[in-house]
């Protein structure tokens, strides 16, 4: 008994520490931690094999960086950040412009993102090819998960703002409706406002409480790409408001799912892997924040449930900046169980991405 009340104040005196400091505070020494880890961003990740830093992890922790930078700018952020992009010749995961794969095409809202700040048409010629093919193949089919939302329907907008030509977007949309309304008899149920994560999990399937299975960080992925995309659109274009409905449907389910203690479960409707979890609360935290920021939603009403939110990611900071209750890669709820906060996920970089989009966005509801 002793033992265990010792392990709880400990716990409450570090979750106490941590949200005691500043958004920026904790996201600078999350930050830090990685960056001393991999002090040369273009080595590659190693787990189970080899596979090169511009892949979909590495690519939404840069996301996440860029927003760091917006906020709190250093030259040595945007220095690793072309450091990185240099080497990979800012190019798709693998080299390949005959790829459709989302995942490999996370990288590009990275380069897009630096050439917003510094131009230089190299930052994006590489991947204008690579969707130039895709689109020219006719096929809006490849989004059949709903993780490639986030990974590349934003990238395909911000290329639409960088060229003015809007057959990127116009592809990008009809790609999400797909996903949206025909994919697995459509991923998303309009009537619950959430997700599912790919026709595997499309009832008949269910947790094993009977309750649908809502993944949190595939619902955060698709919640993030649809303010990523929202950013880069004129608030009157047709898009902008067909997104806008399905943000706030999800806004509505969100909100009535979180705990009290601010984390969302690893399965939104479900007990089923009830525990915190970082990285679909970060997503949440981020969406949320965003929706306040850009006239969305009301601050009175939301403010109280980003406070929260904040204080549970701030929960996870450990003291030299190790992210706890990242949830490993996978595809479902119980994906990478258990999810603790002294358990290493399999890569590093995406909950840190995830981290820093969240606690950044809601840090600009603060000020």
């Amino acid at each position: 008994m002793y033992s265990k009340l010792l392990t709880i104040a400990i716990t409450l005196c570090i979750t106490i520490g941590a949200y005691a400091q500043s958004p920026i505070e904790l996201a600078q020494r999350a930050n830090n931690y990685f960056m001393a880890k991999w002090s040369d961003p273009t080595t590659p990740t190693n787990f189970k094999k080899l596979r090169p830093s511009n892949l979909w992890t590495r690519g939404v922790y840069y996301e996440g960086l860029i927003a760091l930078n917006e906020v709190a700018p250093e030259d040595r952020y945007i220095e690793y950040i072309d450091k990185w992009g240099q080497f990979h010749k800012w190019d798709v995961y693998g080299g390949k412009y005959t790829t459709a794969d989302a995942d490999h095409q996370c990288c590009a809202q990275t380069y897009f993102a630096r050439y917003n700040m510094d131009g230089g048409t190299e930052k994006y010629t590489a991947i204008q090819k690579n969707f130039d093919y895709q689109i020219a193949q006719g096929n809006t089919h490849h989004w059949t998960w709903i993780d490639a939302i986030q990974m590349a329907m934003p990238a395909y907008a911000m290329l639409t703002q960088i060229t003015k030509d809007r057959k990127y977007l116009d592809y990008a949309i009809k790609s999400y409706l797909w996903t949206r309304d025909s994919c697995g008899g459509g991923l998303f149920n309009v009537k619950e406002g959430l997700w599912w994560r790919d026709k595997n999990f499309v009832p008949p399937y269910k947790e094993s409480d009977g309750k649908n299975c809502y993944w949190s960080r595939g619902n955060g992925w698709v919640y993030a790409a649809l303010c990523r995309t929202m950013s880069t659109m004129d608030k009157k274009d047709k898009y902008y408001k067909l997104l806008k409905k399905d943000y706030l449907a999800m806004t509505a389910a969100l909100e009535k799912l979180q705990r009290e203690d601010g984390f969302w479960n690893a399965s939104l409707a479900s007990q089923d892997y009830a525990g915190p979890e970082l990285s679909g609360t970060a997503l949440f935290l981020y969406g949320m924040s965003w929706g306040v920021n850009n006239g969305l939603l009301k601050r009175s009403k939301y403010q109280p449930i980003l406070d929260k939110a904040w204080k549970a990611c701030a929960s996870c900071v450990h003291n030299d900046g190790f992210l706890g209750y990242v949830q490993g890669s996978g595809d479902r709820p119980a994906s990478s169980q258990p999810c603790t906060y002294v358990r290493e996920p399999d890569f590093d970089d995406y909950g840190l991405g995830c981290f820093l989009l969240g606690v950044t966005e809601y840090y600009k509801t603060t000020k």
